[in-house]
């Protein structure tokens, strides 16, 4: 399984973490990182404000996937992996999804 966002890794290679609390009201304003982002180091809770700028499209994301941006759902993902579970993940439910075709039918 991979994971993308500004590059392709393995999801078992990243380290998926939580952004830190800020310490005082310096770092909370800060409009940099203030605190230690190591190479694999990937926060999905910064994902929101990146591919999330419609409010609409923000609100139906967050109904049905707010989970994408949690750190906890990836790691859980991580961990699964590792201990040698194939994960299929599918965009939409089972109702929704395409019929399989009759392929006797389609012939000419």
């Amino acid at each position: 399984m991979f994971y993308d966002y500004d590059e392709i890794e393995y999801v078992t290679d990243c380290n998926f973490r939580k952004v830190p609390e800020p310490r005082n009201e310096e770092e909370e304003m800060s409009g940099e990182v203030w605190y230690n982002v190591g190479p694999k180091d990937v926060f999905p809770e910064t994902f929101g404000p990146f591919l999330l700028g419609n409010p609409v499209v923000r609100e139906i994301f967050m109904k049905h996937h707010a989970d994408l941006l949690d750190a906890a759902y990836w790691q859980g993902h991580k961990k699964r992996i590792l201990a040698g579970d194939v994960i299929d993940v599918f965009p939409y439910e089972r109702e929704k999804r395409f019929m399989p075709v009759n392929r006797q039918s389609n012939r000419i």
